[in-house]
C-alpha cells in the first residue's frame, strides 16, 4: 500500500507541473520562435534597397515610410540578404528630387548610389484596418545591370523628365522588374490558413489573444502580407541567379 500510495503521489505531481522524476511525461517544445527560415535563391550574397511605399489606397491611414519599414523587417529574415535601412533611401531620394522610382534609370542610379544590387518597391492598393483586415499590395525587384555605369553628370531635373508614367493601377511602372501582387482580405478563409500557419512560429502560445492578435493589431498583419509576397517574389523563376 505503501509502495502504490508513493506512485500515486509522483503521478499527481507530473501531472501538475508537467515533468519531474523518471517515468514522467516531458513538456513538449514550444512551437514560438521556430518560424520556417526564408533563402534567396542562388549561391552569391544580395544587397537590397527598399523605396517607401508608393500608395494607391486613398486611405490617409498609410504611411508610405512606415510601410517601408515593415517590409524592411521582414526582408531582415531572408538568409543570404543584407537589407539597407530604409532612412539611406529616403536620403537619396532627396539628394535626386525623386519622390518615387518610375524609370529603370532611376532605379539604376539609386542603387548605384546605395552600392546595392536591387531595390524593392512596395506599393499599396488596398487597406483597411478594420477586422477582418484587408491588404492588397505589390512588390517589386528592380535589378541593377551588371554593366551599369554611373552618368557622370547627374541632373535630378533631367532625371524626372525622363521618367516613363506607370499605367493608371500603378502595379508595373518599371520594365522588367520581378513582381509578386496580392489581395489579403482576412475574411477569406484561405488567407485566415495561411495567417494561422505564420502565426505558429512566432506568436507566443501564453498570450492573452493567440493568434487572433494578427487580426487586430494592422501593422501585424501588414508584416504577414509581406512575408508571403516576398516568399512569392523569391520563389519566381526570374529569381534565379544573383
Amino acid at each position: 500500500m505503501k509502495f502504490l500510495a508513493r506512485n500515486l503521489a509522483a503521478l499527481t505531481l507530473c501531472a501538475l507541473i508537467g515533468s519531474g522524476p523518471v517515468g514522467c511525461t516531458s513538456k513538449k517544445p514550444a512551437l514560438y520562435g521556430r518560424e520556417a527560415p526564408t533563402y534567396l535563391p542562388g549561391m552569391v550574397r544580395q544587397v537590397w534597397a527598399v523605396a517607401p511605399a508608393v500608395d494607391l489606397s486613398g486611405q490617409p491611414q498609410v504611411d508610405p515610410i512606415l510601410q517601408a519599414d515593415l517590409l524592411y523587417l521582414q526582408l531582415q529574415q531572408v538568409q543570404g540578404l543584407t537589407v539597407i535601412p530604409v532612412n539611406r533611401v529616403i536620403e537619396v531620394f532627396a539628394t535626386l528630387r525623386l519622390d518615387r522610382i518610375q524609370s529603370e534609370a532611376q532605379a539604376a542610379l539609386v542603387c548605384d548610389l546605395l552600392d546595392a544590387d536591387a531595390i524593392l518597391i512596395p506599393t499599396v492598393t488596398a487597406y483597411d484596418p478594420y477586422n477582418p483586415p484587408k491588404l492588397g499590395a505589390s512588390l517589386q525587384l528592380f535589378r541593377k545591370p551588371g554593366a551599369y555605369s554611373r552618368p557622370t553628370n547627374i541632373d535630378p531635373y533631367e532625371l524626372s523628365r525622363a521618367a516613363t508614367p506607370g499605367p493608371a493601377d500603378g502595379i508595373t511602372p518599371i520594365s522588367g522588374a520581378v513582381q509578386a501582387v496580392g489581395i489579403y482580405d482576412a475574411a477569406n478563409g484561405s488567407v485566415r490558413e495561411k495567417l494561422e500557419s505564420y502565426a505558429a512560429g512566432r506568436n507566443e502560445p501564453g498570450g492573452p489573444m493567440g493568434p487572433r492578435e494578427y487580426m487586430m493589431s494592422m501593422d501585424r498583419y501588414v508584416g504577414f502580407v509581406y512575408h508571403d509576397l516576398i516568399r512569392e517574389l523569391l520563389s519566381s523563376p526570374r529569381m534565379v541567379g544573383p
